[in-house]
Order: C-alpha cells, then sequence, then structure tokens
C-alpha cells in the first residue's frame, strides 16, 4: 500500500530524525567530556585537600586570648582582670542610662533608617565627637575628620595616611602600649620603633628615657602618644613633664599621633582629661587624633570612633579629606551606624548630655575607689611592699610590676586572669573579689621583688 504524505508530515519526519540524531551525538561527544571532568575533579580535590596544609596556626592574641581561657575555665571563684571594659559592682556588663535613653530616642523617630552612610561616615557625629575631644571652640574649618571602626580602625586609617602621604615612614610608640599598636603600624608599612615610657624599677615615668628617645629619633618622625590614661600602665606626664616633651618634640619637628580611648576615665572630668590634646592643638603642632567611644560611652560592640588631622586650612582639609576617603573606600566602603547615632544623640541633646556626664565620672570613680581599695586591702592582708604606685596611676588599669612568673602563678593557682606583663583591670574589681584577689597576689609577691 502506497503511502501518501504531504509536506507538512516530511517536515515533522525530518525534525524528529534530526533531533534524534543530534541527541546521540550530543551524548557520544558528551560523554567523554563528562569522564574528563570527573577525572580533573578528583584531581582537583585531591588539591583542595593539600593546598592549606603548610598554613600554619597563628598565635592567640595575648588579650582576647586571656578572656577566651578564663571563660572556659572551671573554677567557681575565677576571677578576670584582664578585659578591657567596664564593670560594675556586681562584676556584670554596664549599659549607660543615657545610652539606653538615646536608644529610646532612635527607636521613636519615624526619620531614622538604615541607609549606607558616606564613606567618610555620619558628619554630624564627626563634629560632635571632634568637639568632644577638641573641645567646643574646636577649629573644625580646618580638622580633617572621618568616622572609623572604632580606636583600631581610626588607627589603621591613620597609620595607612601617614604611610602614603608622610616622609617619615618612622613611628615611635611607648614601651609599654597596647599590644595592637605594633601590628598596626607594621601592617600599614611603618617602621615601628619605641621610645622609653616606665620606668620597671620604680615603677614611675621615665621622663628622662622619653626626653632623650625624642631627642635621638630622626627629625620629624612620627610620636604616637596616649592622650590620657595610658594603656597598659595609668601613668600619665603632668603637667611639667608635658611641657619639657613638647619642648624637645617642638625642635625636632615631631608629628604627634594621639590614640585616646579613655577620656573621662582619667579624672572623671571629659574636659580635663583632653588638656594634652588641646594644648599641642593650640599651640601649633601638626596631630592626627585616632579616638574611640569603647570605653567612655560603653560601646564596646558598636565599633564607635573618629580619625582626625589638624590642617593649616580648610582647602587641606577638603584635600586630606579626599584621601582618607580613598583609604576607606577598598578597605570596609563605610563605617556601621548604629553606635554613632547614639553618640550623635546625647551630645546633641543638653539635658542628656549632662546626665551621660554625670555617668562617666561614675564609673571614674567607681574604678579609682577599687584602685585605692586595692592597695588598702593589699596592706590589711600582710602585704609589705609598696604599692603607691598603683595609687598614683590613673584609669582603667593598674601596672603592679608583677612578674610574668607571678602572674602565671596567679592564674595556674588561683584562677586569676591578666595579662602577662603585670597589668589588671582596676574595673574587674569588687567587693565579692577584692580581697580574694589582694591575698593571692600577695601569696605570689611575698619576699619577692615587684618590680620586673
Amino acid at each position: 500500500m502506497m503511502i501518501s504524505l504531504n509536506i507538512p508530515s516530511i517536515f515533522v519526519l525530518c525534525t524528529y530524525a534530526f533531533c534524534v540524531l543530534l541527541s546521540t551525538t550530543a551524548f557520544s561527544a558528551v560523554s567523554p567530556v563528562d569522564a574528563s571532568s570527573s577525572s580533573k575533579s578528583t584531581s582537583l580535590a585531591a588539591s583542595i585537600d593539600k593546598i592549606w596544609n603548610e598554613v600554619p596556626e597563628g598565635p592567640p592574641d595575648a588579650i582576647l586570648g586571656i578572656a577566651q581561657a578564663f571563660r572556659a575555665a572551671s573554677e567557681e571563684h575565677k576571677v578576670n582582670v584582664c578585659v578591657g571594659a567596664y564593670r560594675d559592682t556586681d562584676g556584670k556588663p554596664w549599659v549607660l542610662p543615657s545610652v539606653r535613653k538615646a536608644e529610646e530616642m532612635m527607636l521613636a523617630d519615624s526619620t531614622q533608617n538604615k541607609e549606607y552612610l558616606p564613606i567618610e561616615g555620619d558628619q554630624a557625629y564627626v563634629a560632635k565627637a571632634l568637639k568632644f575631644a577638641y573641645g567646643a571652640n574646636a577649629p573644625l574649618d580646618r580638622i580633617a575628620g572621618v568616622q572609623t571602626l572604632s580606636g583600631t580602625g581610626a588607627c589603621r586609617i591613620g597609620g595607612q595616611f601617614l604611610a602614603d602621604f608622610y616622609p617619615n615612614r618612622n613611628i615611635y610608640v611607648p614601651d609599654p602600649t597596647w599590644g595592637n599598636h605594633h601590628k598596626i603600624f607594621a601592617g600599614c608599612g611603618l617602621t615601628v620603633n619605641t621610645y622609653r615610657y616606665y620606668d620597671r624599677s620604680t615603677n614611675r615615668l621615665n621622663l628622662e628615657g622619653m626626653l632623650k628617645d625624642f631627642e635621638d629619633a630622626p627629625d620629624g618622625s612620627i610620636l604616637l602618644l596616649h592622650a590620657c590614661a595610658h594603656n597598659p600602665t595609668g601613668c600619665d606626664p603632668t603637667d611639667e613633664q608635658w611641657t619639657k616633651l613638647l619642648e624637645v618634640i617642638k625642635a625636632k619637628g615631631h608629628l604627634i599621633f594621639f590614640d585616646s580611648a579613655y577620656q573621662g576615665f582619667a579624672s572623671g572630668d571629659v574636659e580635663a582629661d583632653a588638656k594634652a590634646l588641646r594644648r599641642v592643638v593650640d599651640a601649633g603642632f601638626p596631630v592626627l587624633l585616632a579616638q574611640s567611644f569603647a570605653k567612655n560611652f560603653g560601646l564596646y560592640g558598636e565599633r564607635c570612633g573618629t580619625l582626625s588631622v589638624v590642617c593649616k586650612d580648610a582647602d587641606q582639609k577638603d584635600i586630606l579629606m579626599s584621601q582618607l576617603k580613598c583609604i576607606i573606600r577598598p578597605m570596609y566602603s563605610s563605617p556601621p551606624k548604629h553606635g554613632s547615632s547614639i553618640v550623635r544623640t546625647v551630645l546633641s541633646d543638653s539635658e542628656l548630655t549632662e546626665q551621660y556626664y554625670t555617668e562617666c565620672a561614675t564609673m571614674a570613680e567607681r574604678i579609682q575607689s577599687m584602685r585605692t581599695r586595692l592597695v588598702d586591702t593589699l596592706k590589711e592582708v600582710g602585704s609589705t611592699h609598696d604599692w603607691s604606685h598603683v595609687s598614683e596611676q590613673i584609669g582603667m588599669f593598674a601596672f603592679t610590676g608583677m612578674s610574668a612568673d607571678m602572674v602565671d602563678e596567679l592564674t595556674n593557682n588561683y584562677a586569676i586572669y591578666l595579662t602577662r606583663d603585670g597589668r589588671i583591670s582596676i574595673a574587674g574589681l569588687n567587693d565579692k573579689n577584692l580581697e580574694y584577689v589582694a591575698k593571692a597576689v600577695h601569696a605570689v609577691t611575698d619576699g619577692k621583688s615587684i618590680t620586673s
């Protein structure tokens, strides 16, 4: 029987045949490729299995590692006098009531949003922060200021700016200083040197050593100075000592980089604690400032700070701002918003500002009280050492003069956790643990020198 096929039927059959042929060919062609891909995947998997094998384990952070060890410890009587954060009389973190109030005001404000901040941050906040540091009459028209990720971020941005644009790449940091200073500035490409700051034989400021090291440093070097409440020693220069230091700094043409992490924690007066910074600015010194609100506002986790550079005029300020933004943009693009909004809100409301000043003084007074009581309790439990240096120090920390071996004994035998340079966070002391800590310190220092 003859089958009659019309043109559409022939087209359908041809299309079907072509698809069958194409699928068969494709299957034949793909199969070897799949096998090759499988082989390559196996080879790649083997490579991934080995590629990170040569990466060594990094050392724990000197401070955060101690805090981690404290959390892991099982002793009920354990004490953490390592953490650089304020604790109340019960040993608990304290959120300032003024901060709580500011957050309530922010929540009730319908104009608040979660949009990105500009690269340089919230400039309304920056202006309030700079007046907080430099004073009500701060020359904001010639201060280039950007919001940063707390004081650490401020040091990092400032260090990178200096590495990129300042001709002298030598930065001198005090011996001792906050351990992260070395890592931050070295990571920026600066050459990190130290200058003598603390005399461990007397547990006092080593003024002569400072003067000599400032004199010997190459002209125009960068000097990292703590604005107040020096970390870790709690030992600040007196007004007379500042006068001598500034004479040498001016003669040598050095650049001052202030790190201000404790404004308000030294004396309890945020205005008085800014005296050194304001003095050098008024005298016309070239100055950078790394500013943090972690400690004095209790905004540890909000990462809220500023980096500022004092310029000669408004035009130079604009140029420096443009370069600071170029540094920030590829690093983290723009800063977080919540913490800076809290600070801006507190410092924009006169009643809230006054409340904050009172709360800041309360923290400083409790710390100073515990400092005095620690010295008195050490005497009460039988210590015959001269602990007057602890009484004379200021701020959150006490630099006890205990050796690393003594610190190890405190930790291993008494579950008291502190840094191995003998630094104690006074804020970690309270009525419940003061006598225990004093007895333990007396036990490990009895009959031994407390200078290292």
